[in-house]
């Protein structure tokens, strides 16, 4: 049930996101709720592996090369899912920022932290 709830969370924060920022595109919920699986099964099988063989960069900037990787999954989730787009890098930077932040301050709010 968590599960669920968590992909909800991540698809309306995707949309509400998408519908503000410049630069982001979502054709519509369905989209939306496609892009939060995609992104969840990214971060469970794709961002450990480049974490582990970019550690030496993070580990010399102090952890904020984790915030490019997390860029470069919102751009293989774009090149993934079609109905999602993202223009730039730095668009998808600011848009996993802002994604992190809200789902971390979502998950407090409703007292669904790991």
């Amino acid at each position: 049930m968590k599960l669920i709830v968590r992909i909800l969370i991540t698809s309306a924060l995707v949309l509400l996101i998408a519908n503000f920022m410049t630069g982001v595109h979502v054709d519509g919920f369905s989209k939306a709720l496609i892009v939060a699986v995609v992104l969840g099964l990214l971060n469970i099988f794709i961002k450990p592996i480049l974490v582990i063989l970019t550690l030496p960069i993070t580990f010399i900037t102090l952890g904020l090369f984790l915030l490019v990787i997390n860029a470069l999954i919102i751009i293989l989730c774009d090149n993934i899912v079609g109905g999602f787009s993202v223009d730039s890098f730095f668009t998808a930077l600011l848009f996993s920022i802002i994604l992190s932040v809200s789902q971390s301050l979502m998950y407090s709010i409703l007292g669904d932290t790991k």
